[in-house]
């Protein structure tokens, strides 16, 4: 087979490589943040300080990051549902190993909160456990989803520097 030919050949089994990536990734995330809620939970009574600005304290969030839309459970998980199923449009459909894992970690992070919020018993309301000094309180999940768009806008910006020097 020539170039092309090969590579077209080949696509389907990268494309299934990288969404099995992305799942094996998001179920990490699901299954992190899921052990750590529950053992904060169960063991977190009373604030700890760990070291510098960390810290652990259980509260519940029942808006969206950030504490926003707070009080509003129902119209933060159905806005993280179609957030979810846009951001893994762009998972599903971009070629690049790095945006498989980020948005696996992105799409485990949203589905871990959007368990919190229809199994566990607060209202609707997120556990949020891990503190920072001047940073609101949230937990592994959140970590996924900031640091994955992170890695995520990070590889669309140079995909798209990458293109425009080429042009």
């Amino acid at each position: 087979m020539c170039g092309v030919q090969e590579r077209w050949a080949l696509e389907p089994l990268r494309r299934t490589l990288r969404l099995s990536l992305t799942g094996v990734v998001a179920g990490c995330a699901i299954a992190a943040d899921q052990f750590a809620v529950s053992s904060a939970e169960r063991d977190l009574h009373h604030p700890v300080h760990l070291f510098g600005p960390l810290g652990l304290n259980l509260v519940y969030n029942s808006g969206s990051g950030f504490s926003l839309l707070e009080g509003s459970p129902v119209v933060a998980g159905v806005i993280a549902l179609c957030v979810l199923v846009a951001f893994a449009w762009v998972v599903v459909f971009n070629s690049s190993v790095i945006v498989a894992m980020a948005g696996g970690a992105v799409i485990g992070g949203g589905i871990s909160n959007l368990l919190d919020r229809v199994s566990r018993t607060h209202a609707g309301a997120v556990v949020d456990y891990i503190t920072l000094s001047h940073w609101p309180t949230f937990n592994v999940a959140d970590a996924c989803i900031t640091l994955g768009l992170v890695v995520v806008g990070l590889r669309l910006l140079f995909d798209y520097a990458k293109k425009a020097d080429h042009s």
